[in-house]
């Protein structure tokens, strides 16, 4: 592995557990010499989330819930105190209420909705803020979707809409931060088995359609998000702004 990220500084939020696509990313940018700052949402996820830190050598593990104004502030603080620079982040965080998650899209609740775009998108916008003065040479910031943002895909429901929003996120935060030297993209990976994707109803039908669907027959994995995530925030992708990048063997390209 080669060390294209040495002396690179990067922020995980997202890691729930080994299953997690931020993890994959973690493993990806640790392997390529990057140090991390990595959170977990709460104390019932710490004995989860710290143990897998530890295992990468982080030097800064903190408890994030993003809908904490506090905690947010906190982490980088601490950021600033011990690295006084980022160099990229990575968010890769989620949420619907289940009653609003499972239901119809007409159906759905103003505080669901509301709390739905808060957790999975204003906190990215709030995340880049934080991250803008730290970023002070380049930097990249990273957010992560799925396909059912541009098609409606049977069961994902309130998060099309949510996942749409971010990606239209991605693309003002890369004009309005290009000038800086920031980039900003979104992964888009194939459904893959993690902790938040189990919340989806009927989510192995959307993997074996997604295996029977794409070019390749495959799914996508941890690992090969990790891969282009990497990339991404490396110093070879420093044209690469404003996108939504598929890992996902093809799938997107086929016709319903």
């Amino acid at each position: 592995m080669t060390s294209s990220l040495k002396g690179k500084k990067g922020l995980i939020i997202g890691i729930a557990n080994t299953h997690s696509i931020a993890w994959g990313c973690a493993k990806a940018f640790h392997e390529a010499g990057a140090d991390l700052a990595i959170t977990y949402i709460n104390s019932k996820a710490e004995p989860f989330v710290r143990p897998l830190a530890e295992q990468l050598k982080a030097p800064i593990i903190m408890p994030l819930d993003v809908e904490n104004e506090t905690q947010l502030i906190d982490l980088f603080d601490e950021i600033q105190s011990k690295w006084g620079k980022l160099d990229f982040l990575l968010h890769s965080i989620a949420f619907a209420p289940k009653e609003d998650l499972h239901g119809r899209i007409v159906d759905v609740s103003r505080a669901g909705f509301l709390r739905a775009m808060d957790i999975s998108c204003y906190s990215f916008l709030r995340l880049a803020h934080l991250a803008e003065p730290l970023m002070k040479e380049d930097g990249c910031l990273l957010t992560t979707t799925y396909y059912g943002s541009e098609k409606v895909v049977p069961h994902y429901g309130l998060m099309g809409p949510v996942k749409a929003a971010l990606e239209s996120i991605t693309r003002y935060l890369a004009a309005e931060l290009g000038s800086k030297n920031i980039r900003v993209n979104a992964l888009s990976p194939g459904p893959i088995p993690t902790r938040a994707a189990s919340g989806i109803e009927h989510f192995e039908e959307l993997l074996e359609l997604a295996r029977q669907k794409s070019p390749e027959h495959q799914l996508a994995s941890i690992e090969a998000v990790g891969s282009y995530a990497r990339f991404l925030v490396s110093d070879e992708a420093k044209l690469v702004t404003g996108s939504i990048v598929y890992i996902d063997a093809g799938f997107n390209i086929m016709a319903g």
